[in-house]
């Protein structure tokens, strides 16, 4: 008895599971520390445990306390939806009107849901932003930031996703943020009504100061998160004004990059920060890269040119490039128990090792169709991918 009681303990001591409750993951950089999920796959794939139909959009998926929260649009009409994470049932969803907005692509929402304990924020690219019931989607507070602060709409819409910190609800909306009271909605700081980029902003400690970086449409910027007072920005200009990849933050190191500047690496320390390596090898257009033991991983290349994607591995430090690799085009990825999770444009699902030695696949499987560029998720034994046309598939990959 106590034999199998160790045995029994040994082998579940090895599975560790993790909510995804927010985009980009618990620690908003790609990576889950989730282990002990299989890439020992059947030759036709994960199997698949449930498929929903959400709208079109690029809205990620959020997982927290069995529950999955992604947004779609369908006729002019966004809808918020909740399923139960084991059979895919519809728990509740909510709808509000918002445009497609397809210009030069299919359009939809583009931001995450973001689940703090007993709510979920949520922000469409018109700028309607609610904050719901966890439980059964009840409205608790709505506001919209064009109609209350006067704010300029970016050309493709609001895409970065509510951030909680402590009791204010941050946006990257305005000049260079915007925060709420996450419990009223009150507005606490905003700091102006310029377009923002379309990243989610990202907090960080500089000195002693609690501070959140902003992608903001022109430069990356540094704001203090109790008042939003500007402590530095970085002039990053790009074409259309497309900052979309969030920043990579390693200690006092900061990653940037966006599809025609490339990608710089800042170094931070009293005052703006200085410039370490600036290069063209790796420029994301709007899906992040993941660092993993001193790497960068990611897609390098733009929907202009799709002859030249290519999914690459840099040197965090030296800017290298270590390898290239063709054939995802604009997909995106996050990492796993020391395994990189990418879903490629054409709806192939990937697991790789990391590994600066060159692209090594462990597992791969076609699991969707039609365009996928939305950051694969996995949750509790569950990966979770969508088309922009919005096909949601959980797939088991539990052992």
């Amino acid at each position: 008895m106590v034999l199998t009681i160790l045995l029994i303990h040994g082998l579940t001591s090895r599975v560790v599971a993790e909510d995804w409750f927010r985009w980009r993951g618990p620690n908003l950089d790609g990576i889950s520390t989730e282990k002990g999920w299989s890439t020992e796959w059947p030759k036709e794939g994960p199997k698949q445990l449930w498929k929903a139909s959400v709208g079109t959009g690029f809205s990620s998926i959020s997982v927290s306390n069995r529950r999955v929260y992604t947004i779609g649009n369908q006729n002019e009409i966004d809808t918020v939806y909740c399923f139960d994470a084991h059979t895919g049932t519809t728990v509740w969803k909510h709808s509000y009107p918002c445009p497609l907005e397809s210009g030069y692509y299919e359009g939809g929402p583009g931001s995450t849901p973001t689940v703090d304990g007993d709510f979920v924020y949520t922000l469409s690219k018109r700028g309607d932003l609610f904050c719901f019931e966890a439980a059964d989607g009840k409205v608790v507070w709505h506001t919209n930031f064009v109609d209350q602060l006067g704010v300029t709409k970016p050309r493709w819409g609001f895409a970065g996703s509510p951030l909680v910190e402590g009791n204010l609800l941050l946006l990257n909306v305005g000049s260079a943020g915007t925060a709420l009271d996450k419990k009223s909605g009150k507005m606490i700081w905003t700091s102006g009504k310029e377009a923002a980029g379309y990243a989610t902003p990202m907090p960080m400690t500089i000195g002693s100061e609690r501070c959140v970086l902003a992608f903001a449409a022109k430069a990356l910027v540094a704001v203090r998160v109790s008042d939003g007072h500007e402590l530095w920005r970085h002039g990053w200009v790009t074409r259309w004004d497309i900052n979309a990849a969030d920043p990579i933050v390693a200690r006092d190191k900061v990653f940037i990059s966006s599809f025609d500047q490339g990608g710089a690496l800042l170094q931070l320390g009293a005052g703006a920060p200085t410039v370490v390596w600036q290069s063209k090898h790796m420029k994301n257009h709007f899906n992040s890269c993941v660092l993993v033991d001193g790497y960068l991983y990611g897609v390098d290349g733009n929907s202009d040119q799709p002859a030249d994607i290519a999914f690459r591995c840099l040197d965090f430090q030296a800017g290298e490039v270590k390898w290239s690799h063709q054939g995802f085009g604009l997909g995106a990825l996050m990492a796993a128990d020391g395994k990189l999770i990418i879903l490629g444009d054409k709806g192939e699902l990937v697991v790789a090792k990391p590994s600066p030695a060159g692209f090594k696949p462990i597992a791969r499987a076609q699991v969707l169709g039609g365009k996928c560029w939305t950051t694969p998720v996995l949750a509790n034994g569950k990966i979770y991918c969508r088309n922009a046309k919005g096909d949601l598939v959980c797939l088991d990959v539990k052992k």
